[in-house]
């Protein structure tokens, strides 16, 4: 079975593969493998986003399709950048411009809480969805540290760490991060429909 990472973002794909590629019979496949158009994230919501890439993409090229659309959600700043987080500072995509912009914003404020959600829409070829969400708790560091990750990783440190996202080991980040908590139970989804594939 092929499946379609439906996003364009090099560290997503990484992450998406670390998560998935173990599964037998499933090949991935990228924008390289099978071109599709960027679909214009127009959700107020992150499910609504992924929905929307999710359908888009699918609806384009054929094949399964994994979407995913994620943010950081600053609780001080009422929940932003939120769906904006990728493009906090303006378009196109400028990762440190965007955390430059959210230091800023923070200059000053005790309340660094923050968390990273990601929902996760996985869509066959015959239409059916599930869609999967995961959460990951932190909060905003004053300074940026590390050279891993990307986005805003050199900025968050998730609860229980005092290192922020982009310090610590790929493998400790791909075991509790919110894109690893909203794909990991797709896992199952997908390896039922392998089978159920195999026993036709």
């Amino acid at each position: 079975m092929i499946l379609l990472l439906g996003t364009g973002n090099p560290g997503k794909i990484r992450e998406l593969r670390a998560i998935l590629e173990p599964i037998p019979g499933l090949q991935l496949a990228t924008r390289d493998d099978t071109p599709f158009p960027d679909i214009p994230e127009v959700g107020s919501t992150f499910a609504e986003n992924a929905i929307l890439k999710a359908r888009g993409i699918a609806s384009a090229t054929g094949v399964a399709v994994l979407a995913e659309d994620s943010g950081l959600c600053v609780r001080a700043l009422r929940g932003a950048p939120g769906v904006r987080s990728a493009r906090y500072a303006g378009s196109p995509t400028d990762h440190r411009a965007n955390t430059e912009r959210l230091l800023r914003e923070l200059t000053g404020v005790t309340d660094r809480a923050a968390r990273f959600v990601s929902v996760a829409v996985l869509r066959f070829e015959d239409g059916r969805e599930v869609l999967r969400a995961g959460v990951l708790a932190g909060r905003i560091a004053r300074r940026p540290t590390g050279s891993g990750g990307f986005g805003y990783d050199p900025v968050f440190v998730p609860d229980g760490f005092t290192q922020t996202l982009a310090e610590l080991p790929p493998e400790t980040k791909n075991e509790l991060s919110h894109r690893v908590r909203a794909v990991n139970p797709l896992r199952g989804v997908l390896r039922q429909e392998l089978d159920a594939r195999a026993s036709r």
